[in-house]
């Protein structure tokens, strides 16, 4: 595909060349393309800078039934005059499991009949006055608001600008096609009947997918059937190929980087649209027909060709709707059936893809969605490196009941397991938040930091048990019993810390979480505060060596280290995914009570895990 693009270039680039220097025309002609063009990047830009806050969030609202998903594509589409934006903004969604297949779909129906408010647009209204006028002030307005500092303030500048451009290009290329009158006609050069029908619907597919814009190939479509270039019947196919070719182009570029997921709603889009275009070939003169009854009910002139386009567009587009939206469940079988989602190892990421970087509330919810399993993992690994059953332990056994498993390999190949199944996930994850956070700014920006800081916090813990493992895995099985009891009590802490985590993934209240995680956090210092005194008895009461007493301050420490990284990795994670945690007050002071009914619990924890280890 590359190879493809970086040779077509030249190619196209040396053939403009030589139309140039043979017809001044040309050159007003492809100047009004270059133009509308650039304007079409330019209001996409501006609308894309507006895609990480309330557009996300409509989408969001709006794609929870199917006629809301296809109003939203409509609407969508109109505004922005973009039905690519629109189509790679839903994929993004879609390859962030953010949204059903079905919703998707619907959001693609519904911009394809979006795209025909463009060619009312232009044939109502465009063509008939000089848009350049309209354009000078746009231009002029766009200019000074790229001058402030503010994001939303550039982003209407682009918009603005987009528009401008958008209008003088489409003068241009009235003016290019009116020029060619004198010197080429193109209705004389294409042959007529279904051929020439076949021959203009492929090069409105082969047009579209070069301009990667259908609105595009509708204004020059429009502007030549004004000026009397093209036929009413070719232009008719022009539009109809310019329908099919926006699905490739989604199909081919907006596919690319998505899961399979997204590649289903791209190949929907492909397969609507070929449907739809079929159709309206098959059906062109009872379209005709149906288009003639309709303009003279509208009151539109009999010589009026540019509406009467712009009347067959919208229902064409209709129709493909009308005949598709009862198939949907069905469609949707296919797609599944024909895209199957690839089986990735445990070692790979499961949620991150390209797509989702198109828009800054998919990245987030990816990024979210893999450190959540990069959580399970790594807790999975911890949990054996302290000398459990990981499944014995997440199916909530009492921990003084649990297994002891710390003489196994699983406990002692912390290092290879890491190897194996956690860092190469936590490189992604870090790889893909430095590509997202180029593209995101303010609240997705700082989401994505907290991730970073979540998944940085995981892999501490993990080290810090892989430098108390030699001791625990050590000292739990001592003839000293004041050391075994000792060290038990360091992996209990830990269990304790992840028993309340899991507790805190089950509740939907965020501040009731927060408040569980502050509750374990205070627990956890004051277990540090207990143990120093704890140890101190031991070593004046002759229990155990200074030696041993080294040991054990030393891995209290890593201990605590690495509590307080899955508390903070829990905080970033697990409570209100849709804000970050920088936004919430400090850590809540408990009360006097509330710091002695802790001190109860850690004495009757003492007690039960000393009961639990007596035969």
């Amino acid at each position: 595909m590359e190879l493809l693009k970086r040779l077509l270039l030249p190619v196209i680039m040396l053939l403009l060349g030589i139309g140039f220097w043979t017809s001044p025309t040309l050159q007003i002609l492809a100047a009004g393309v270059a133009l509308f063009l650039f304007g079409m990047m330019l209001l996409e830009r501006g609308f894309q800078a507006f895609s990480g806050g309330i557009l996300e969030q409509v989408l969001h609202r709006a794609t929870q039934s199917t006629p809301r998903a296809m109003l939203f594509g409509a609407v969508a589409t109109s505004v922005m005059q973009s039905s690519t934006l629109v189509s790679v903004l839903t994929i993004s969604f879609l390859s962030a499991g953010m949204m059903k297949l079905g919703a998707g779909l619907g959001v693609i129906f519904g911009a394809n009949l979006g795209t025909t408010t463009g060619a009312w647009l232009i044939a109502g209204f465009g063509l008939n006055i000089s848009l350049s006028k309209l354009a000078m002030p746009l231009l002029i307005f766009g200019v000074l608001l790229q001058f402030q500092q503010t994001q939303g303030r550039t982003a209407l500048g682009n918009i603005l600008l987009g528009i401008g451009f958008l209008f003088l290009g489409i003068d241009y290329m009235k003016d290019g096609f009116g020029g060619m009158q004198d010197g080429l006609d193109l209705t004389t050069i294409a042959p007529g009947g279904i051929a020439g029908i076949l021959l203009f619907t492929l090069f409105g597919i082969l047009t579209t997918v070069v301009l990667q814009s259908s609105h595009a190939t509708l204004v020059l479509t429009l502007a030549a059937l004004s000026v009397g270039q093209i036929s009413y019947d070719a232009a008719l196919a022009l539009a109809i190929g310019a329908n099919i070719g926006t699905a490739v182009t989604t199909a081919v570029f907006g596919s690319l980087g998505a899961n399979s997921a997204g590649k289903r709603l791209a190949m929907g889009h492909l397969v609507f649209n070929l449907f739809t275009g079929v159709v309206a070939l098959l059906m062109l003169p009872a379209l005709l027909w149906i288009v003639e009854h309709l303009s003279h009910a509208m009151g539109i002139a009999a010589d009026n060709h540019t509406m009467k386009l712009a009347v067959f567009h919208t229902l064409f587009n209709l129709l493909g709707i009308a005949l598709m939206l009862p198939q949907l469940q069905r469609l949707q079988r296919f797609l599944e059936r024909i895209i199957r989602t690839k089986e990735q190892e445990d070692s790979q990421p499961q949620y991150l893809n390209q797509a989702a970087m198109e828009s800054p509330a998919a990245a987030v919810s990816v990024t979210r969605n893999e450190s959540i399993r990069l959580y399970s993992l790594s807790t999975d690994l911890l949990i054996e490196g302290l000398g459990w059953h990981a499944d014995e332990f997440n199916r909530g056994q009492p921990l003084p009941l649990l297994t002891d498993n710390s003489r196994s390999a699983a406990a002692t190949n912390l290092q290879q397991r890491y190897e194996q199944q956690v860092k190469g996930i936590y490189s992604s994850i870090i790889g893909f938040i430095s590509s997202a956070r180029e593209k995101t700014s303010g609240t997705f920006d700082e989401q994505l930091r907290e991730l970073r800081a979540a998944d940085h916090h995981l892999i501490e813990a993990i080290k810090g048990v892989k430098h108390l493992q030699r001791n625990l895995l050590f000292y739990v099985h001592s003839e000293n019993p004041e050391m075994a009891q000792a060290y038990q009590q360091l992996r209990l802490q830990i269990g304790d810390v992840l028993r309340t985590i899991n507790d805190v993934r089950h509740m939907e209240e965020p501040t009731e979480s927060r408040l569980a995680l502050d509750h374990q956090l205070l627990l956890t210092e004051r277990e540090r505060e207990l143990s120093d005194t704890l140890i101190e008895g031991l070593i004046r009461g002759r229990k155990i060596t200074t030696g041993m007493a080294t040991s054990l301050l030393t891995d209290k420490g890593y201990v605590y280290d690495i509590c307080n990284s899955l508390l903070s990795a829990a905080r970033y994670l697990f409570i209100d995914a849709d804000r970050p945690q920088s936004e919430e007050p400090d850590n809540l002071n408990l009360e006097a009570a509330e710091l002695s009914a802790i001190n109860r619990q850690l004495d009757e924890q003492r007690s039960d895990n000393t009961a639990g280890d007596q035969p």
